[in-house]
């Protein structure tokens, strides 16, 4: 895999973020992570050039496009505070579109997706109603959480249909993508939503929220 370095600045200017973050430098901080999302979508592009699914390399650059687009509007939450809810909502929204385009990039690969659709919101019943034990929240962002975490659980079932279906370091680079991705989105939920946020969970969910959107980033340099 070439250009780590642009992985290497991407987890830099992430932990540079964090601490702007930790000490509520708001505008400072959606900055930084505007630029650490930037990397990702870089190293996407590089790794989408002359990439040999074209179709696969769109959706995935398009999703982390998306991503990076939406990481900002999280951020805009605490620069407004009076539209807070709002805006978590808006940033999740466009979040769970770029879940949705690295679903739909996968879908080809997986065996019997369906399948693996249905595994998926099985998985995400169970995992909800664990989610829904430990928090707090309006029924509309329920709503919300419900959908989103499905989408994400419903990707990483598809992932790992992909993998045993087209075994290989593409597949298995963007499925540890994937599921970073999930366990950094149900830290989130549980954070915010818990009754008791703490910042070093804040940290490790961001942590491992870029690793996956590195991770994903790399898998379009993978054949």
């Amino acid at each position: 895999m070439s250009h780590l370095w642009l992985a290497v600045l991407c987890l830099v200017l992430m932990a540079v973020f964090i601490i702007a973050e930790h000490r509520e430098m708001w505008v400072p901080g959606v900055a930084l992570k505007g630029l650490a999302s930037l990397c990702f979508v870089i190293l996407g592009i590089l790794g989408s050039i002359g990439t040999v699914d074209a179709r696969f390399g769109g959706l995935v650059l398009s999703g982390l496009v998306v991503g990076a687009i939406a990481d900002v509007l999280l951020n805009l939450r605490y620069v407004y505070k009076r539209w807070d809810k709002a805006i978590f909502a808006a940033g999740t929204v466009v979040f769970l579109i770029g879940h949705v385009l690295y679903t739909v990039a996968v879908w080809p690969r997986a065996a019997i997706p369906w399948l693996f659709v249905v595994l998926g919101a099985i998985a995400t019943f169970f995992i909800m109603r664990w989610i829904f034990s430990k928090i707090e929240a309006p029924v509309p962002l329920k709503a919300i959480g419900v959908v989103y975490v499905g989408i994400v659980v419903i990707l990483n079932c598809l992932a790992l249909s992909a993998l045993f279906n087209h075994l290989g370091y593409q597949s298995l680079v963007f499925f540890f993508g994937a599921a970073f991705f999930l366990v950094s989105d149900i830290i989130l939920i549980l954070n915010t939503f818990g009754g008791n946020p703490q910042f070093k969970r804040r940290t490790v969910n961001l942590t491992l929220y870029y690793i996956g959107q590195i991770l994903i980033a790399l898998s379009l340099q993978l054949a």
